[in-house]
Formats: structure tokens, C-alpha cells, sequence
């Protein structure tokens, strides 16, 4: 059997304010290509299908456009809902999508699969819907055995609710015969942390699902890491199809085909997909970002430019737009910047006794540790001299 995994397709998703969504249809186009012309006969898709818990009319029509078509090739579709996602919603029409197309969302549904045959007999696919403990844990506070002398630990992390989700799928296999495919959308230990985590993971601390909670399946296809990551052979994120930020900028876009024969995994193989339009971060003085070169290289791409003047310059956006028609995001990072002390405004005023002292502390905090020029020092103090003459001769 043949399979694809793909994940956090984030439909509604904007990019520094412009719409993906012609871009992610372009993507997802050549996505149903390959699986035509690979012969995939199971496409998985492991949550954050959209961006928003309540998306807009036009990110529901590229979903059943996607939907339709791969359809269309022959192969079984599978889905799962992810933390962007309303489980509710996204699985509103489940029982209505044609054979074919399954929307697993429900975490009461765990152990119960999707089965699919093959010339080796049936491949048993479990979904795990992402899992909110303080939601979940209400449908399973009757787990565990009565009798038991040790009660089960509460579910109060992600961590603890996929290990009871996974225990759920291996009593599931249990029930039925043949090979195993997971699918969830969660953190797991062991993720590089540099691919570009959802941005709203877990603020203070990250809530890591151990890898040996995904013991079991043959193979474990998992979405919530927007960079592609093997954790082990039978473990894999396939990441984003479409680069969402500045930080993935140099990271792969595409999807793991997964061999299954006999006895499991087989091999593995990455389908790199196209980049609609390349992202690029210039770095240097504005005017060297302008410079006739990097217009020429970079006239088509996405672009983040980090300038390194010594000051704010007046209207960066705007100059740069007219020569990068897609200049996305612009940030100022003055050279040496990181080479002042850690003190706070508050805490360089408090120190400052002179008025000279009090607005090179301004000067410091407003241009990100740049203190005044000699020239502009000898200003400061023409400026001062003056203002003393004058009460003077008030």
C-alpha cells in the first residue's frame, strides 16, 4: 500500500496580511499530481486542515476542490482535525462526504479504524483528533479498571492524554487484525525545535508527547511541526505544504510516501512540491538592501528586510516596496546594537543626573541602544547652552 502524508495545510492562513490562498491551490494542485502520478492509494492529512476555528465561505471551497480531486484519482482520503481546527466543524459533514473520504475528529472514536485493503490484506488507519485535556478528559474519566489498586494518573497534559489516546489505538489493533497506521497532531519529544513551531505551542514550557507514546503502529503520521522531522523510521512530520513564515524560509515544502508491504514500513521517500514564490531575507543598510542587485535577484520574491542603520530611516516600507513589489515585513536591527548594557529606560533615567545624560538614555532606548553621534552630542549641547541663556534673561 501506498501513502501519503501531509498536515497543517492552515486553508484561511494570511501571510503579513496577504492571502494564501491562490498560492496554497497552486500547491495543493501539483500535491494531486503526484499522487496520480505516484498511484498513492491513501492520502493522509494529519490536522490544522484550516487556519481558523471558524473559516471563511472561500477557504471551505478550496477544501472540497482539494477534496474533489483527489478523490477523483482513486485514492482514500483521511483526515484529522488539528488545534486550529473546530473538530465540530470540520467533521460537521463526515457521515455526508461520498466513500472514500473519511474526517476523523472524534476522540470516542479512537480505537475504532479506518480499513483499507491492500494485495497483503488490511491496513488499519486510527485517527487522534487533537486533544485539548481540559475536553477530553471528561469523556474518559471512567478509564481504568475499578478494582485497581493504583487509580490513573489525571489528564492534565498533552502528554498524558495522547498516551491514554495511543492506548486506545493499540487496543484497537488488538481488535483488528492486519498492519497500523496513527495519526495525530501534537508536539512529540525529540522535534528540532529550529523547523518553526506553531506560534501558539504552549507559552511557558512546551507540552511534549514522549516518543515511546507512538509505540505500536507500523508507521506514525503526525502534523503540527511545520518543517519536515523524522523522529524514527515509523515516526514522521511532513510539515507545512506552504512556507507561513520567514522563519521556514529554507525549509523543504512537501510530503513522505510511505511503502507499506507485508510485514510494515517498506521505505520512505520526500515529494518535494513548488514554491509558489520564494522567501528571502536581505540584511544590511537600506541602502545597500536597494541596491540594483538584490532588485534584480529578489524582484519576484517574498521579501523581509532587516536594516542595519544606525538610525530609523523615513518610510523604509514604502521605499522598499517600489523597488520589491513584494516586500512582506521590515525590521530594524542597528549594527552593534547587541553590544549595549541590558538596562531598562526606567533604569538609565534613574542614573542619568544631567539633561545630556537624559537624552542619550532617550536616544539608547528609541534606536535600539545607539547613542548619539559626536556631531549630534555637540547639537545637544548648542541646544542646552542656548536654553540656559535664555531662562537667563527671563
Amino acid at each position: 500500500m501506498r501513502i501519503l502524508h501531509t498536515s497543517d495545510w492552515h486553508i484561511g492562513r494570511t501571510f503579513h496580511g496577504h492571502s494564501t490562498l491562490a498560492a496554497l491551490a497552486e500547491v495543493l494542485d501539483a500535491l494531486v499530481a503526484q499522487v496520480r502520478e505516484h498511484g498513492v492509494d491513501v492520502v493522509i492529512i494529519a490536522g490544522d486542515v484550516f487556519d481558523s476555528a471558524t473559516p471563511a465561505a472561500s477557504a471551505y471551497t478550496l477544501l472540497d476542490d482539494a477534496l474533489v480531486a483527489l478523490h477523483e484519482t482513486g485514492a482514500t482520503v483521511i483526515m484529522t482535525s488539528g488545534n486550529h481546527d473546530s473538530a465540530a466543524r470540520l467533521g460537521f459533514h463526515s457521515r455526508l462526504l461520498r466513500d472514500g473520504i473519511h474526517v476523523l475528529t472524534d476522540p470516542l472514536a479512537i480505537a475504532t479504524p479506518v480499513t483499507v485493503h491492500d494485495a497483503h490484506g488490511p491496513v488499519q488507519f486510527f485517527g487522534i483528533p487533537y486533544l485539548e485535556p481540559a475536553i477530553v478528559r471528561q469523556h474518559w474519566s471512567e478509564r481504568g479498571d475499578a478494582d485497581a489498586e493504583v487509580a490513573p494518573p489525571p489528564l492534565r497534559t498533552q502528554a498524558q492524554v495522547m498516551h491514554h489516546a495511543m492506548a486506545l489505538v493499540r487496543e484497537g489493533m488488538a481488535a483488528n487484525t492486519g498492519r497500523s497506521v496513527a495519526i495525530a497532531h501534537c508536539f512529540a519529544a525529540g522535534v528540532d525545535v529550529t523547523v518553526g513551531l506553531e506560534r501558539e505551542v504552549r507559552q511557558g514550557g512546551l507540552d511534549m508527547v514522549p516518543l515511546t507514546s507512538f509505540d505500536g503502529p507500523d508507521y506514525v503520521a503526525l502534523g503540527h511541526i511545520h518543517g519536515r522531522q523524522q523522529l524514527s523510521n515509523r515516526v514522521r512530520y511532513s510539515g507545512a505544504p506552504l512556507h507561513y513564515s520567514f522563519g521556514e524560509q529554507h525549509k523543504e515544502r512537501g510530503s513522505w510516501l510511505v511503502d507499506l508491504d507485508a510485514d510494515g514500513v517498506a521505505s520512505v521517500a520526500w515529494l518535494a512540491l513548488p514554491v509558489p514564490r520564494a522567501l528571502v531575507t536581505l540584511t544590511g543598510t537600506l541602502d545597500e538592501i536597494l541596491a540594483d542587485d538584490n532588485v534584480a535577484q529578489h524582484l519576484d520574491d517574498w521579501v523581509c528586510a532587516v536594516y542595519t542603520d544606525a538610525v530609523p530611516q523615513h518610510e523604509p516600507m514604502r521605499r522598499l516596496r517600489e523597488r520589491f513589489p513584494f516586500c512582506a515585513l521590515v525590521q530594524h536591527q542597528p549594527e552593534g546594537a547587541d553590544a549595549v548594557d541590558d538596562r531598562s529606560y526606567s533604569q538609565r533615567l534613574r542614573t542619568a543626573v544631567t539633561d545630556v545624560e537624559r537624552i542619550e538614555a532617550f536616544l539608547e532606548h528609541v534606536r535600539a541602544g545607539q547613542g548619539a553621534s559626536e556631531r549630534e552630542a555637540e547639537l545637544i549641547r548648542e541646544v542646552l547652552d542656548d536654553r540656559v541663556r535664555a531662562e537667563a534673561l527671563v
